[in-house]
C-alpha cells in the first residue's frame, strides 16, 4: 500500500512516498521537492560472499525526459554517465559507505533515477537523502538515518537548499550530510571564506539534517522492514595469537620504515613468510593469516600515532612533507609546473584557447559551454602498478572537479580575459593527496602562462586516527595513513580563505570540535605550502606565453554579420587565409585569434573593410569590376560598388571608357553622392587637377 510523508525544508515541501513503484526492491522511495522528482532504490544480493571489501555500487542516472529533452547523442538514448552523474554518484557513495556493517557479505546497489527536474532544485542532494531513506526502510543493515542538505549564502544569510538562481548569487555551495549528532561528509566550494564562516555554514546545515533524520524515523516507524541479521564470523583466537607471535616485531620494523616502497616490501615479505610458516598449523587458511597480518599492521600504526605520537615516516603529527616546486618545466606549452610533496608529484599544464575550444556539456538543463575546465589523470605508473588505461574513472573525475572548483574563484572574468583555459594534471607519483597537489601545480601553471589570476591557490590534507575517546589529527597524510586511518579532509584556498573542501570518513560521524581543529591544521599546512610556491613563482608573468594565441574582439552591426560570413561561408574562409581563426556571435561580436599578432591584425583590417560604410566626399582606392558604354562600376569596399560615369573620368571629353580604365584596374575615386537606395555616384576627375 502506498504511503506518503511530507515535511517543510528550505521553505518548500519535501515528500517521501513508498509502496507505489519499485515494490520488488528491498527499499524504494519516491521523493518530490518542488517539481523535481527522484526515485531511489536499494537492493542487495541473496547469496552472501566474503569479498574482503564492501561490494557497494551507487548509480545516479538522469533521464533525458526529466527535463523534457531527447538525448543529443547519435543513438538518441541515455548512454554512459555524464560528469555530473558521476560526481553525484560519488557524493552518495561517500556519504553511505561507512554506515554498513564491516565485512558485509552481500552485494549492494543504490540506484538513483532522476525522473523530473524543475530547473530550480538540484536532484543531487535529493539522491543523497533518498539513499538513506531507501536503505533505512529496507531489510539491509544501515546505521542511519542520515540527512543531507545543500548550504548557500546569499547577501550574508545562510540558505538551505538554494535554488539554481540563488546559487548564482551565493558565495558558498556546500553539500553536507550527517546523522543527528555528527557530520559524515562535506563537499563544495566557496569564494575565499574563513574557517569560522565554514564551520558556521556546517552548523547551520546540521540543524536541518537533524530535522531530516527525525522525519525519516517517522518513515521507518510506519513502513520499515525488519533488518537482516549478519552473523559475525567467530574469531580464531589461536590463529591470531600465532600470527602475533610470528609477526609483531617485524610489523613494528615495517611501520617505522620511512620509504613507502621499502615498507611495502617488508609487509609483503612478512605476509608471505607468515603464510608459509603457519601453513601446517592452519591449513587452507592463507586468507585468514593475511587478514591477521593486515590487522596487526593497522593496529600498530594507529597505536604508534595515539600513544607514541609518531608517524610511519618519522614526521611530527602537524608536519608537512618536504615540498619542492618548479615552473616553466616544458618549453613549448603555454604554462607548466611540477609540484612535489613527499612522494606525491603532479605535472600540471595550462593551455589557452579560443571560444571554439570551450567544452560543451549536455544535461537536463540543456547545452552549455565551459571556458574553464581541469582534467586530472592518474596513470598506473604513478603507484608502480600495471593496468589497462580505459579513460577517466570516477576517482579521476572527482579529483579533477575538486581541483577545478578550488581554482575557479581566482580566475579573471571572461570579459577581462577572453580565453578558454584548460588545465591538465598528470600525476607522475602518488602517495596520497594528489588532488591537492593538482591544485598547487595548476595554480603555478596558470601564473607561468601569464593568466592574471588573483592569487595563488594551494591545498592540504588532514587525517584522523580515532579509538574510543582518543584521537589525533595528522597534517598532510600519506597513503598508508589514509588507508588505515579514519578521515581524509582536503581543504584548498588562498591566503584570504577557503575555496574548496572535501571530507570523507570511514567512521560514522565526526564531532564539530574535531572538525574545527582539523580546519585549523589544514590552514597552517596551506600557509606553509603557499610560502614555498610563492618563492618559486609569486605572481603571474607580465605577458602571455609566446606560444599562446592572441585574441581580439570586433563589434559589428548585427545586420553586417551576413556580409562577413558571406554566401556559404565564403568570406569567412577568405579571411581565415590570413592564418587567424574567426568566430562570429549572434550579437555581432567577432573574436579573432592567432598565434602571432600579424594574422589577427590583417583579419581585422579585412572585416573592417567589409563592414565599413561609404561616406560622401571620402576618397577610396577602388577596383574596376565592369565596363559599360556609359561608365565603369568600381568596387570601393568589399561588396560595395559605385558608378564612375564616363563624364567623371577626366576633365576632357572621353570617347570610350576603355581609353581610361580596363577591368581589374585600380583607380582613385571620390564619392559624390549616395541615394536613398544606397547607389553611389563616383568621380575620378574630382581628384585630378585641370
Amino acid at each position: 500500500m502506498s504511503q506518503k510523508f511530507e515535511t517543510q525544508l528550505g521553505g518548500r515541501t519535501l515528500s517521501f512516498e513508498t509502496g507505489r513503484v519499485a515494490k520488488q526492491a528491498n527499499g524504494a522511495v519516491w521523493i518530490q521537492y518542488g517539481e523535481t522528482v527522484v526515485l531511489v532504490t536499494a537492493c542487495r544480493s541473496n547469496t552472501p560472499e566474503d569479498r574482503g571489501f564492501l561490494p557497494l555500487i551507487v548509480d545516479y542516472r538522469e533521464k533525458a525526459y526529466a527535463g523534457g529533452r531527447i538525448p543529443g547523442n547519435f543513438m538518441k538514448r541515455e548512454s554512459r554517465p555524464t560528469e555530473k552523474e558521476t560526481l553525484s554518484a560519488r557524493l552518495t557513495d561517500h556519504q553511505i559507505r561507512p554506515m554498513f556493517p564491516k565485512k558485509f557479505p552481500y552485494e549492494l546497489q543504490v540506484y538513483i533515477s532522476i525522473l523530473s527536474v524543475d530547473g530550480e532544485n538540484d536532484a543531487d542532494v535529493l539522491g543523497m537523502l533518498g539513499a538513506s531513506a531507501a536503505l533505512c526502510i529496507s531489510d539491509i543493515p544501515f546505521a542511519g538515518p542520515m540527512g543531507a542538505v545543500r548550504v548557500g549564502r546569499v547577501n550574508g544569510e545562510f540558505v538551505i537548499n538554494p535554488t539554481y538562481s540563488q546559487l548564482e548569487e551565493s558565495d558558498i555551495d556546500l553539500l553536507v550530510s550527517g546523522t543527528d549528532d555528527s557530520i559524515a561528509s562535506v563537499e563544495g566550494g566557496a569564494h575565499e571564506i574563513s574557517e569560522e564562516e565554514l564551520v558556521g555554514a556546517l552548523k547551520f546545515g546540521h540543524d536541518s539534517i537533524k530535522e531530516l533524520v527525525q522525519f525519516q524515523h517517522e518513515l521507518i516507524a510506519a513502513v520499515g522492514k525488519e533488518k537482516l541479521v549478519v552473523e559475525e564470523e567467530p574469531v580464531n583466537e589461536e590463529l591470531l595469537s600465532a600470527v602475533a607471535d610470528f609477526a609483531t616485531e617485524r610489523v613494528k620494523e615495517a611501520n617505522r620504515t620511512k620509504v613507502k616502497e621499502d615498507r611495502d616490501d617488508l609487509v609483503n615479505s612478512l605476509t608471505s613468510d607468515a603464510k608459509e610458516a603457519l601453513a601446517d598449523q592452519f591449513p587452507e587458511m592463507e586468507k585468514e593469516i593475511g587478514d591477521a597480518v593486515y590487522d596487526l599492521v593497522k593496529s600498530d600504526m594507529r597505536t604508534m600515532i595515539l600513544k607514541e605520537k609518531k608517524r610511519i615516516d618519522g614526521r611530527a603529527l602537524d608536519e608537512v612533507r618536504s615540498v619542492t616546486c618548479e615552473s616553466q618545466v616544458l618549453p613549448r606549452t603555454h604554462g607548466s609546473a611540477l609540484f612535489t610533496r613527499g612522494q606525491t608529484q603532479a605535472l600540471c599544464v595550462a593551455t589557452l584557447g579560443t571560444k571554439q575550444d570551450e567544452r560543451m556539456t549536455d544535461d537536463l538543463r540543456g547545452k552549455s559551454f565551459k571556458s574553464y575546465y581541469l582534467d586530472y589523470n592518474f596513470p598506473a605508473y604513478s603507484v608502480g602498478e600495471v593496468r589497462f588505461e580505459r579513460g577517466p574513472g570516477r576517482r579521476d573525475i572527482g579529483h579533477g572537479h575538486l581541483a577545478e572548483r578550488a581554482i575557479e574563484p581566482v580566475l579573471p572574468s571572461d570579459e577581462s580575459f577572453p580565453y578558454t583555459i584548460r588545465l591538465v594534471s598528470d600525476i607522475t607519483e602518488s602517495n596520497s593527496s594528489s588532488s591537492m597537489a593538482t591544485v598547487c601545480g595548476c595554480s603555478m601553471a596558470l601564473m607561468d602562462a601569464g593568466v592574471p589570476v588573483k592569487s595563488a591557490v594551494c591545498g592540504a590534507g588532514v587525517g584522523l586516527v580515532m579509538e574510543g575517546d582518543e584521537w589525533e589529527l595528522l597534517t598532510d597524510i600519506q597513503g598508508a595513513e589514509d588507508f588505515l586511518g579514519d578521515m581524509d579532509l582536503k581543504v584548498a584556498g588562498t591566503d584570504d580563505g577557503i575555496t574548496a573542501i572535501q571530507m570523507d570518513i570511514k567512521i560514522q560521524g565526526i564531532r564539530f570540535d574535531i572538525l574545527q581543529l582539523a580546519l585549523e591544521r589544514a590552514k597552517a599546512g596551506r600557509q606553509h605550502i603557499l610560502d614555498v610556491m610563492n618563492n618559486t613563482i609569486g605572481k603571474s608573468r607580465d605577458e602571455l606565453s609566446r606560444w599562446a594565441p592572441r585574441i581580439e574582439f570586433i563589434k559589428i552591426p548585427v545586420a553586417k554579420i551576413g556580409a562577413v560570413i558571406g554566401p556559404g561561408g565564403k568570406m569567412i574562409r577568405e579571411i581565415e587565409k590570413t592564418g587567424a581563426t574567426v568566430n562570429v556571435d549572434d550579437d555581432g561580436t567577432i573574436t579573432l585569434s592567432s598565434v602571432e599578432a600579424a594574422p589577427a591584425e590583417e583579419a581585422r583590417r579585412m572585416i573592417e573593410a567589409i563592414t565599413a560604410e561609404a561616406e560622401i566626399g571620402k576618397e577610396y582606392r577602388g577596383t574596376v569590376k565592369r565596363i559599360m558604354p556609359f561608365g565603369a562600376f568600381v568596387e570601393i569596399l568589399p561588396g560595395k560598388e559605385g558608378l564612375l560615369h564616363i563624364s567623371e573620368m577626366a576633365h576632357r571629353r572621353v570617347e570610350k571608357v576603355e581609353d581610361i580604365v580596363s577591368e581589374g584596374d585600380h583607380i582613385q575615386v571620390k564619392v559624390l553622392e549616395i541615394d536613398t537606395g544606397g547607389k553611389m555616384r563616383l568621380s575620378h576627375k574630382a581628384l585630378i587637377e585641370k
